[in-house]
């Protein structure tokens, strides 16, 4: 039989999209070095996905990202890759609110994995991460709150794995006492929070879940200084808001489920 030569536009842009998938969204000139095709082809490959449905671009940042309608296309794209989109318009709510930065984080192997932030907005962050950025499951409000509420088997078998690491942010997992203490505390307030010392004030992040029946999607949370604000007036202030946007993401996301898109109507793009 007679091989088919393979289309080569379509090989392009599944490549693109593996770019977007790989980065949490990229920009046009990131795409193109990663594909090594030049700007203006890669600009009319992103915008045909974008045609289609595929992909937005973002205006707050000029990146492009992937839309839910990717879901439909593979088992790999996740739950928490789909609630990064639903969850977008929440954080950025929450952050005009309380102007200190805000983030959403889902589980990524033994890490939590950034999903979205204000940090880039907060004229009150002091260190701006970004999406992509990994903060370990121990020692993050985020990774705490995370452990605090999955399933008693899933916590057991990431604890085993962190047991085994050579990684210092993963030491604590070796005293199974001081992490179930942690994780209790956390279970009983519905919250978690980790502080970083630094040089002038200590940086405090305070976590809530995402629940989802037996499973935690996400992690919605908040960074501040602890002598800006103190923990306990931070509970008070903070705590009620971060509760009510992880309520507001679980409720779109199960909305979303229940009514996905269909392919011939095009996804709204977040702003």
């Amino acid at each position: 039989m007679e091989s088919t030569r393979p289309i080569r536009a379509l090989i392009r842009g599944l490549g693109a999209l593996t770019v977007l998938n790989l980065k949490n969204g990229a920009t046009v000139s990131e795409v193109a070095q990663e594909i090594r095709l030049p700007r203006t082809t890669t600009y009319r490959i992103l915008e045909t996905l974008s045609h289609a449905g595929y992909v937005y671009r973002d205006a707050i940042d000029d990146r492009y990202r992937l839309t839910i309608m990717v879901r439909g296309l593979s088992d790999g794209f996740d739950d928490e890759a789909w609630v990064t989109q639903i969850a977008r318009p929440h954080i950025n709510e929450l952050g005009k609110e309380i102007i200190w930065p805000v983030a959403i984080a889902s589980l990524s192997g033994t890490s939590m994995l950034i999903r979205e932030t204000t940090d880039h907005r907060s004229p009150l962050a002091v260190e701006r991460y970004s999406a992509g950025f990994r903060v370990p499951l121990l020692t993050s409000a985020s990774g705490r709150v995370y452990l605090a509420f999955c399933s008693v088997a899933q916590r057991d078998a990431l604890l085993d794995i962190l047991a085994r690491s050579t990684r210092e942010n993963d030491k604590q997992a070796k005293n199974r006492t001081d992490v179930a203490q942690i994780l209790n505390d956390a279970r009983a307030q519905g919250y978690a929070t980790a502080v970083r010392p630094r040089r002038v004030t200590d940086e405090i992040t305070l976590a809530v879940p995402v629940l989802l029946d037996d499973r935690v999607l996400a992690a919605v949370s908040i960074r501040f200084s602890g002598t800006a604000v103190p923990l306990k007036l931070a509970t008070e202030r903070f705590l009620p808001k971060l509760r009510d946007t992880a309520a507001r993401i679980r409720s779109d996301f199960l909305e979303q489920q229940r009514d996905p898109p269909h392919q011939h109507h095009r996804p709204p793009q977040v702003r």
